[in-house]
């Protein structure tokens, strides 16, 4: 990246990802259809140039016949054409659950990519750029699996021509064909020579040779289709001394069953059927039991734990009837300890559990796994947010086992790894009826989510963790909670919702008589009030929030408000009061051991001694900071530190270095979604080619973050990036130059403070020469 063209995405990691799970074992047959798409891909290759021009391959066709197979059996065939890497998604747009959005894909994409999970954008047009951008001039399979609409689909699709996009659906996505000139190959049902010759490549060294005219008869009652014909062999190999007209005459009678149950307009659909039926009768009651139960799981794929707590079994046990499960091609084993359906078997799972289990066997099941996720979850905020108080939980089930987490990166790997789950989870608790699960996963959910994780995948959870918490009429979980939503607005700039929320906290807190509540809205309130300049305001609120928190003895809190506050003091100009407070807060935190709270301290106190001209002093505090955030994992503290590390390294005279750690700071923002803190790197960018004496590159850097202020309506930093505009175009066009100090003045009028003052008085005389 070189800052002539401004900050542009990049692959800071060298990453070349490689997503393909592996190819479908014992995969036969569908010759021709790979032969048309081998055609399709070499159609589309220019002799004069050696990149790949098709883009887009929709592979359509019924449940169950095969698409995903053939799509990865071609995929691992054309992967070395794609040196630049493989991406894969399971988009589960026919699962009974929430199927995946462009916007989970999109953050799944970019974080393969080398992409900071906490940098991914939030909006999804906005990630769906930086992924065509990263993706420009890069050759790189993506394959999109289950996909049920061209909306899902979309925004995954890159820019590039050099790239090739798979895309299997039971629908034909004509919108990709028409618009995007997508290729469309239908699949059938096999051939009856190809289904038979799959029933024998599965059932090869377990069975004797089978009859020929028998195994038509098989794949006959399978409807020929794989996903059906694959679990009959699979049967047929587990019982090789049983005649295969028995096992013949079994499926005919689970088939006459499901034929009379049907309407005649799925026949395809009710031959899988009887065949998933056929096969889960002959489970032992142990691993057919924890079959259905899984039906009952919130999310789409399971880890081993969660399992033994849905169905109140040992993890040891529960590993064993997996094994089963996945013997049977009835589950996919996809990661040590992680299991996922196909959606055809999770629908026939859920509908076996409504069928063969009590209405109360199955709210227990699903009271244990919520359980088990909710005190999972407590456990590693213990570790991600040891300073945030906890719910007060109930005892898990006694048949339940939740984690514990010996170390930091063990709980945010958890967090990081179960976070859709979690959020499935409060949707399920919700959907059953369960308010006090629902509102108690939404608030432990919010500190327990690792540092990468979008703050927007919490925010619906949050909207529904309040509404039961009001439901129930617990007015002290609805007050945690809008502080919650309060901290996640802020995070996405919606200052607005931000204020309301913390002022509705901050009302119930009082009507409660909680004074740490209390002390807890004032501190959040101040936090918006100084994200608008409104110092004195700001000011107020903090000083309040500390006399509070000091009087309760919480010494934790009353240290995060001295260190606000002594940010509202650096904000007014006055850095004394600053210092005095800075030190006592970053004391106690380091006494404590809270390392986030300890680093934005050293940030603040690094603006201060820069402003002394301690510059040693500045680049000191800045780096350890920064040390933090990385340690920590957390990409929004590190972007915003680095802001201050550059300004250390500019003051230093390190140009070089001030440019990197700008350059880095931008990439981070733009990658979050955070325009205004990206704005803030590029004026940065701007100051350091003013002292490189490169005044036209400097005005391009402070126009961009001129304009952006002006857009966000951030009065403030507007008038200070006008300044800096003005400043770089003096030499060369003062009357513009004059101009641009006018409008500052304009901007300035409303503030009184003594940084806002002087900045005013020294304008006006700059103006009056």
């Amino acid at each position: 990246m070189h800052f002539h063209h401004g900050p542009a995405p990049d692959n800071p990691a060298g990453i070349t990802p490689r997503q393909l799970p592996r190819d479908v074992p014992g995969f036969v047959n569908r010759t021709e259809e790979l032969r048309r798409l081998h055609t399709i891909l070499t159609s589309g290759t220019d002799d004069t140039d050696d990149s790949v021009v098709v883009a887009v391959c929709v592979i359509a066709g019924t449940a169950g016949a095969g698409k995903t197979s053939l799509a990865l059996r071609w995929a691992h065939q054309v992967r070395n054409e794609f040196p630049d890497g493989q991406l894969y998604v399971n988009l589960r747009g026919y699962d009974p659950g929430e199927p995946v959005t462009a916007q989970d894909a999109l953050h799944r994409f970019l974080t393969a990519l080398g992409v900071p999970a906490a940098g991914v954008p939030s909006e999804t047009d906005s990630a769906a750029a930086l992924f065509r951008s990263l993706l420009a001039d890069r050759r790189v399979l993506v394959v999109l699996d289950n996909a049920a609409s061209v909306a899902q689909v979309r925004p995954l699709l890159p820019g590039h021509a050099g790239c090739l996009v798979i895309v299997t659906s039971r629908g034909r996505l004509s919108g990709l064909a028409v618009r995007d000139g997508a290729h469309r190959l239908t699949l059938g049902t096999l051939p009856e020579a190809e289904a038979v010759a799959l029933l024998r490549a599965v059932t090869s060294g377990y069975r004797a040779e089978d009859d020929a005219e028998k195994l038509v008869a098989l794949a006959r009652l399978c409807a020929r289709l794989p996903l059906a014909l694959r679990i009959a062999a699979e049967r047929a190999a587990s019982h090789p001394h049983m005649q295969l007209d028995e096992l013949i005459a079994d499926l005919r009678d689970e088939s006459a069953l499901w034929e009379a149950l049907s309407t005649g307009d799925e026949q395809d659909a009710e031959a899988v059927r009887s065949v998933f039926s056929w096969s889960y009768r002959a489970l032992p009651p142990d691993a057919a039991r924890l079959f259905r139960l899984l039906g009952l799981h919130p999310g789409p794929e399971f880890g081993i734990g969660a399992v033994a707590a849905l169905a109140g079994i040992s993890v040891r046990r529960a590993r064993h009837l997996l094994d089963v499960l996945v013997g049977a091609h009835l589950l996919e084993q996809t990661a040590p300890d992680r299991f996922e359906f196909h959606d055809l078997l999770r629908a026939y799972a859920t509908d076996q559990s409504r069928l063969e289990e009590t209405p109360e066997s199955r709210a227990a099941a699903m009271r244990r796994v919520l359980d088990w996720y909710l005190h999972t979850a407590d456990s590693a905020q213990s570790w991600i947010a040891p300073a945030r108080e906890h719910v007060a939980l109930d005892p898990a089930d006694e048949a339940v086992d939740p984690l514990n987490f010996s170390h930091y990166d063990q709980a945010v790997d958890w967090s990081e790894r179960e976070q859709a789950n979690l959020v499935a989870a409060v949707r399920a608790a919700e959907k059953a009826g369960l308010d006090r699960y629902t509102w108690q996963l939404s608030a432990v959910f919010w500190s327990a989510q690792a540092p990468s994780a979008p703050v927007t995948d919490w925010l619906a959870t949050g909207e529904l963790g309040l509404r039961a918490a009001q439901r129930l009429g617990d007015r002290r979980a609805a007050a945690g909670l809008l502080e919650s939503l309060g901290f996640a607005h802020r995070r996405l700039n919606h200052l607005t919702e931000a204020l309301r929320s913390h002022h509705e906290a901050l009302a119930m807190r009082r009507e409660l008589g909680d004074v740490r509540g209390e002390a807890a809205a004032l501190n959040a309130l101040g936090l918006i009030l100084l994200r608008t300049r409104r110092l004195g305001d700001a000011e107020d609120h903090f000083a309040r929030a500390i006399s509070l928190f000091r009087d309760l003895g919480v010494e934790h809190w009353e240290a995060v408000a001295l260190a606000n506050l002594a940010e509202a003091y650096v904000q007014a100009g006055r850095l004394t009061e600053a210092a005095d407070q800075l030190d006592r807060a970053l004391a106690i935190h380091q006494d404590a051991g809270n390392k986030r709270s300890a680093g934005n301290v050293l940030r603040i106190q690094s603006a201060v001694h820069l402003e002394r001209g301690e510059l040693c002093e500045a680049f000191r505090a800045a780096n350890d900071a920064l040390d933090i955030a990385l340690e920590l994992r957390d990409h929004v503290l590190e972007g915003y530190w680095l802001l201050c590390l550059g300004a250390a390294q500019r003051a230093q005279g390190q140009l070089a270095e001030a440019l990197t750690s700008y350059q880095r700071s931008a990439v981070i923002h733009r990658r979050l979604g955070d325009r205004s803190r990206e704005a803030l790197a590029l004026q940065g960018v701007g100051e350091t080619y003013q002292r490189l004496d490169r005044h036209d590159e400097a005005a391009d850097f402070h126009r961009r973050a001129v304009a952006v202020h002006e857009v966000l309506g951030d009065t403030w930093h507007h008038a200070v990036a006008l300044d800096s505009l003005a400043s770089s175009l003096r030499s060369e066009d003062a009357v513009q130059a004059n101009r641009c100090w006018e409008d500052v003045l304009r901007l300035l009028s409303d503030y009184r403070d003594a940084r806002a003052v002087t900045m005013r008085e020294r304008i006006e005389s700059l103006l009056d020469r």
